[in-house]
């Protein structure tokens, strides 16, 4: 008998073509799950369902996803079974039963990304695969005063890639925090849900901001626009880190 099971998954994500499987390679983080737990379970294909589509190159400290598994290994067996097939830059770190109307996707109510930045005079050898290098330190109180309009219930169509987007690109946005550490800079972003590359627009425009290419109080005009064009550059794939998903 089936039954739901859900997963924790940490991965790094430089060399992968993001997490939804395509048909044209195997190097994706859905795609190396999937084929790991079809072999586990002795069946030709398994469903693997994830919290949301990171892009390529984006990592993950906990994306959540769940499957459908007829299997008499228990919680603890799974994972270490994963794990040992799994490529080094993909890891599980918990699987529990969840109920048969869990869904990753559609039952989180909540995610946090934070965006990772590196203005130092050195460079950041070992950690070069997971920042964006700045070539100056922007101004960090600028980029707070400008987060501030991006704070709330808006429609970010502004902050969206897909000009086809169908559905409603309304989302809430309940905190943007940016803190310095010596030369590392974070952003870290929780909302109801993100847009195509939203959460890498949205730092690249800030930064523009902390650059003095933009004012703080122009970022509300540029919201109200629902224009992608008027917005910043999309920040590189390599900064960005989903960390958590919210469930009731």
């Amino acid at each position: 008998m089936k039954k739901n099971y859900r997963f924790t998954i940490c991965f790094d994500g430089t060399r992968f073509y993001g997490w939804e499987h395509q048909p044209t390679t195997d190097m994706t983080i859905q795609g190396k799950i999937e084929n790991v737990l079809a072999k586990m379970v002795g069946a030709s294909l398994v469903e693997v369902i994830g919290c949301g589509r990171t892009d390529a190159g984006v990592h993950a400290k906990a994306m959540i996803a769940n499957a459908f598994l007829d299997t008499p290994m228990t919680c603890e067996e799974i994972r270490d079974y994963m794990n040992r097939y799994l490529p080094d830059d993909i890891c599980i770190t918990n699987v529990v039963e969840a109920g048969d109307r869990f869904h990753s996707r559609y039952n989180a109510r909540g995610k946090t990304y934070c965006y990772t930045c590196y203005a130092g005079a050195l460079k950041p050898v070992f950690d070069r695969k997971y920042v964006y290098t700045l070539d100056q330190i922007p101004d960090i109180d600028a980029m707070r005063r400008a987060a501030q309009h991006l704070i709330g219930t808006y429609d970010y169509a502004s902050f969206c890639s897909n000009p086809r987007m169908k559905k409603s690109t309304v989302r809430t946005v309940d905190k943007i925090d940016i803190q310095q550490d010596g030369p590392y800079i974070t952003f870290t972003y929780h909302g109801n849900g993100f847009l195509q590359h939203m959460v890498r627009i949205l730092t690249g425009t800030l930064l523009e901001v902390g650059m003095g290419k933009r004012t703080p109080d122009s970022i509300a005009e540029l919201r109200d626009a629902k224009d992608r064009k008027l917005a910043g550059a999309t920040a590189p794939a390599c900064g960005l880190c989903m960390m958590q998903v919210d469930y009731h």
